[in-house]
């Protein structure tokens, strides 16, 4: 009796191993499509609109009217990382260039 027991048990043992594996890869290969599921649309969208932003902000010339801050204005000087940009006759304000939101046409 002890040995149909312990073939029962080894044979349940099997059966639990091989389904063990066999879940492990499926997993993996769910946790594969949800990756590239989320990089279609969700993390390549977003690069490609950084790369835009970029062009646009690498684009700014002086006399562009543009949006920053919530503040529309024209450009007077752009340095490295900031521009000075004339929101009233006579009054110019320093801006992040990153605070550009966008450049009228």
């Amino acid at each position: 009796m002890e040995t149909s027991v312990d073939t029962v048990n080894t044979i349940a043992n099997n059966g639990a191993v091989a389904t063990e594996q066999g879940g492990w890869l499926g997993m993996l290969i769910y946790c594969a499509v949800v990756f590239g599921i989320i990089y279609l649309f969700m993390i390549r969208p977003t690069k490609r609109r950084m790369a835009e932003y970029q062009k646009m902000i690498d684009s700014l010339q002086v006399g562009n009217r543009v949006l920053a801050g919530g503040i529309y204005g024209t450009i007077k000087s752009i340095n490295e990382k900031s521009i000075e940009l004339e929101i009233a006759k006579g009054v110019v304000v320093h801006v992040n260039k990153n605070a550009v939101a966008g450049v009228e046409e």
